[in-house]
């Protein structure tokens, strides 16, 4: 009885094995380009060898990032609202000012010296009908995050929204290569510019606000080459969760977005040319996102009408998961 249940089981096991030899057999060969699912085709590795200085230009970015979202209809889900976005002159930033302004709101963007892109930014605020103002500073300075959101209140009487956005990044090899000043460097903008501007808002901040932090799929997985940058992304994951906590019983929301590769001033001023020249392509898309690709998801959660519910979550925008 045993050996006749063993042979069938056997027998079973490579008549399901000849079937999916068949089917590999037969199965059309797929497709290796990058994976389009928008509204809009986005461009792809490889790009243009570049590098650019600290702290990098989006109107020297070849080719430029995709930030106005012509597809984007506004709908009055922030209508009313005043908001404050530190590293709003370029990239994610940029975005988010742009789709903020469309749904209704009126923004300052905080820049550390990216004065022309910073007026970029702002005149297509300004072409969506709302209000910009643009300040420029160091968010590793507390003095300069008070002095922003004083600025802010000031000119619109009320802060609905904080989107800490501002980063610094560069890679370094190996953990012998990584140097105090640049270890301190990181930690200081990274997690102090983001502590620093919350302490700052939740004064002025009513039921209904919300804070937006932007953390990394590095801060959920982890990166070889940035280890530093990964740990205050993964603090800044901690950070939020712990401050949305804090924050409930205030009625002020407080939620992350974790992007993984983004066409952005950021990482040219990071890898080297030939770095820059396949970004993204290691995703399961095989594509960076473009910064109108992540700017709805800042939208959705800043918005009442749309995630009232929603606090101390990490919502990652990662182009996918390896299935191994």
């Amino acid at each position: 009885m045993a050996d006749d249940s063993v042979t069938r089981a056997a027998r079973q096991q490579r008549a399901v094995q000849q079937q999916v030899a068949a089917a590999d057999a037969e199965a059309p060969t797929p497709d290796n380009g990058a994976m389009q699912a928008g509204a809009r085709r986005y461009p792809e590795p490889p790009f243009p060898k570049q590098h650019q200085s600290k702290p990098g230009s989006e109107a020297e970015l070849d080719p430029p990032p995709m930030y106005d979202a012509p597809y984007y209809k506004g709908s009055g889900k922030l209508e009313g609202m005043k908001a404050i976005i530190t590293g709003g002159d370029s990239g994610i930033g940029r975005a988010v000012a742009v789709l903020f302004a469309r749904e209704g709101a009126d923004v300052v963007i905080c820049h550390l010296g990216e004065s022309r892109d910073a007026a970029e930014t702002k005149a297509h605020v300004e072409a969506e009908g709302r209000v910009c103002h643009t300040i420029s500073g160091d968010v590793s300075e507390r003095a300069f995050c008070r002095n922003a959101v004083d600025f802010a209140t000031k000119q619109f009487g009320k802060l609905d929204i904080l989107v800490n956005n501002a980063a610094f990044q560069v890679h370094a090899p190996r953990i012998e290569d990584l140097t105090e000043e640049h270890f301190d460097l990181t930690l200081k903008t990274n997690l102090y510019g983001y502590f620093f501007m919350a302490q700052a808002a939740v004064e002025h901040m009513r039921p209904g606000s919300s804070i937006i932090n932007t953390g990394s799929v590095t801060g959920l997985l982890g990166s070889q080459q940035l280890l530093d940058y990964s740990m205050t992304k993964g603090g800044i994951h901690a950070f939020t969760r712990s401050l949305a906590t804090q924050l409930v019983p205030r009625g002020i929301r407080v939620n992350a977005v974790a992007p993984g590769p983004v066409w952005t001033p950021l990482n040219p001023s990071d890898r080297p040319p030939e770095g820059v020249a396949n970004f993204g392509g290691g995703v399961p898309m095989k594509r960076p996102a473009q910064p109108e690709e992540i700017a709805p998801a800042y939208v959705f959660l800043a918005s009442p009408q749309c995630s009232s519910y929603i606090t101390g979550e990490i919502l990652p925008i990662i182009g996918g998961y390896s299935g191994g």
